[in-house]
């Protein structure tokens, strides 16, 4: 018996929410010490007020609830979040390489970061994570003004954004090697490639809070980003206001990049490359490409952290650094199909 189309993303969603579910059980087992599912389950029920199953030990129950289970989670929400702002910015600004990046957001955090870690700037009362917030937030700004004197349009705000990230990328450059010693330049330099290892509840708590806002705000706008397929001029003659919903959306995904930059630093591939892959299997329809989208990014970063911190164990790789190695190849092999499907 055949299924009904519509079926097919509530199919694909329920798919998707147990894979996310299992990759997040499993993955916090990965590791040096010896945890199984069920000490990963008796942890959560007994913390959260449901009683184990089974006692769990002091030391295990540490690992699974202060280490691993805060990283994996914070893996899932940056990955979902990365992912979604990529399909919105790949759609809103009509261009296939548009990703979290694209408007130096990535570049203004780390900036602000390393403005705080080297420089001393807050004299200590500001931290990393606040640091490259503020720097992405002034970022994103310094687009939006350039963008605006340029004429407003839509490769405006590309080449607004590509003429940021190589301003603050020059700026974290130039401080790291005047300022900071060798220790310091290693620390930075990490925290740069992306790396979750100092994830912790809050930053788990901020980052899911902004991601869960973002969804709806952007899922409010599916028909919308639809609309934007055909072309600015189209979806004004279809009633859409462009300049606010460009506004709208670019804010949106900027402060959602921001948020998850500042907790996770620059972890790059999964909005460029997800998108893509969901779209060839969901199609190009926002109302299910942003869910699948999400829950795509969110299984890919989890399992690219695990393959961070245990493949070169005890030494960590920064995560990015895997979402690079696996994103380029896969972007290559999405691109060589599309390429083949537009034949």
């Amino acid at each position: 018996m055949s299924r009904s189309p519509r079926s097919l993303p509530l199919l694909a969603g329920a798919g998707g929410s147990a894979l996310l579910v299992l990759s997040v059980a499993v993955a916090v087992t990965i590791g040096p010490a010896d945890i199984s599912v069920a000490d990963v389950w008796s942890v959560l029920l007994d913390r959260l007020g449901g009683g184990g199953a089974a006692p769990v030990s002091p030391i295990r129950d540490g690992i699974v609830w202060n280490l691993r289970l805060p990283r994996t989670l914070l893996a899932a929400v940056c990955g979902a979040g990365l992912a979604v702002c990529g399909a919105v910015m790949q759609s809103l600004l009509r261009n296939p390489l548009a990703d979290p990046f694209v408007l130096g957001v990535s570049s203004g955090a780390s900036t602000g970061a390393v403005a705080v870690v080297v420089l001393g700037v807050g004299g200590g009362a500001v931290s990393v994570s606040a640091g490259a917030f503020v720097g992405a937030v002034f970022s994103f700004a310094l687009v939006l003004f350039l963008s605006q004197v340029l004429g407003g349009s839509t490769d405006r705000v590309v080449l607004a954004g590509v003429a940021a990230m190589q301003l603050f990328s020059a700026l974290t450059s130039f401080v790291v090697m005047t300022a900071a010693d060798a220790e310091t330049t290693r620390g930075v330099l990490f925290w740069l490639l992306g790396s979750l290892a100092g994830a912790g509840w809050t930053d788990v708590a901020v980052c899911a809070a902004v991601l869960v806002v973002a969804l709806v705000v952007c899922g409010g706008y599916a028909r919308t980003l639809d609309a934007f397929a055909f072309g600015e001029d189209a979806a004004a003659s279809l009633g859409v206001a462009v300049a606010r919903t460009r506004v709208v959306l670019l804010c949106v995904t900027a402060l959602l990049t921001a948020a998850l930059v500042a907790s996770a630093g620059a972890i790059g591939f999964v909005g460029l490359v997800l998108p893509h892959a969901v779209r060839l299997l969901a199609g190009p329809g926002h109302a299910r490409l942003l869910p699948l989208t999400a829950l795509a990014g969110a299984v890919f970063l989890v399992w690219a952290d695990t393959l961070a911190r245990t493949v070169l164990d005890p030494q960590e790789v920064p995560v990015g650094v895997v979402t690079s190695l696996v994103g380029v190849p896969a972007f290559v092999l999405v691109l060589y199909r599309a390429r083949g499907a537009a034949r």
